[in-house]
């Protein structure tokens, strides 16, 4: 479903994120996770794409075999790191082969052993991903007239490589103004920090739905490879107030992580956000545990209700 369809049809989005396994034993773990996880019934669900397209044609796999076995609605990420214009109109053109409706457009990163030349030759910024896309959608080889729907990420604690946040929000602006059709943010954990990004965002003009990104603490190492891979996230001092308390029990850890992620998305939902998009590490009883503890079966539940009801 595209992207404007389902903002269309659904008040909130509730969204998972997986990355492609790298061997058959991943594989099979994975999908007995998915299989858990498609009984929440999520809105849709996106798959990461490695650096400089280094899991290109597993991330393609996936997202084929998730649209043939799943009723999930798959959203491939796309990276430019790398990439010609042709590379990136290879992908596009057998992902609208396949019926895919949606793309996350990203820069994405530039892998730690690339030696030479530029990576961001084709396209400098995200935006120029964007506005590529367009030009694709132009071309009427998507089955749907409007093409892919587009989805881009924005950083509600500032983005690790644009400390001006003025500057951020302008390019965050640019995407927007390029075509894309929604955000959806890096894992954070200060709600406060992801409320004052969507009111900055709005005082730009930004107007197309803000998906806010959870990640639950699990485990320490977890917790540690979270601020790795997402530099500049802030842990808020009652969090790691909570974590010492567990004096290195990795039972206890879960439980305030995924007691603190809960609570996130219960204010989120108070705060009426357009969409929660929960970044799974492709484990499924963190996220069940959150919608048990919210007193839901699946995404529906999560619903606000009708004015008539």
């Amino acid at each position: 479903m595209h992207l404007r369809d389902i903002f269309t049809q659904y008040p909130t989005t509730f969204s998972f994120e997986f990355f492609p396994p790298k061997s058959p034993d991943a594989a099979q773990a994975l999908f007995s996770n998915i299989a858990e996880l498609q009984r929440l019934k999520p809105t849709f669900v996106s798959v990461t794409y490695g650096a400089g397209g280094s899991t290109r044609q597993i991330t393609t796999d996936l997202v084929l075999r998730l649209r043939k076995e799943t009723s999930l609605d798959a959203v491939p990420h796309l990276t430019t790191v790398c990439h010609t214009e042709q590379d990136i109109h290879e992908i596009l053109t057998r992902y609208a082969q396949a019926g895919i409706s949606n793309i996350m457009a990203l820069r994405g990163d530039t892998p730690r052993d690339f030696a030479g030349g530029d990576p961001h030759k084709s396209f400098k910024h995200a935006a120029d991903l964007v506005r590529f896309i367009q030009k694709f959608n132009r071309s009427g080889v998507h089955p749907d007239k409007r093409g892919f729907g587009i989805s881009v990420a924005g950083f509600p604690e500032g983005h690790p490589d644009t400390p001006n946040r003025l500057l951020e929000i302008e390019r965050l602006k640019a995407k927007v103004d390029e075509g894309a059709d929604a955000i959806v943010t890096q894992l954070f954990f200060d709600n406060d920090d992801f409320y004052d990004f969507r009111d900055r965002c709005g005082l730009a003009g930004i107007k197309v739905p803000i998906i806010a990104g959870i990640m639950p603490i699990t485990s320490i190492a977890g917790m540690k490879r979270m601020a790795e891979l997402a530099l500049g996230a802030r842990f808020p001092a009652p969090l790691i107030r909570a974590i010492n308390r567990t004096n290195g029990n990795e039972e206890a850890v879960k439980r305030v992580g995924v007691h603190w992620a809960t609570e996130q998305c219960r204010d989120l939902l108070d705060h009426r956000v357009a969409g929660i998009h929960f970044y799974t590490l492709n484990r499924s009883t963190a996220t069940r545990e959150i919608y048990a503890t919210l007193g839901v079966e699946d995404s529906a539940g999560l619903m606000p209700a009708k004015k008539n009801q």
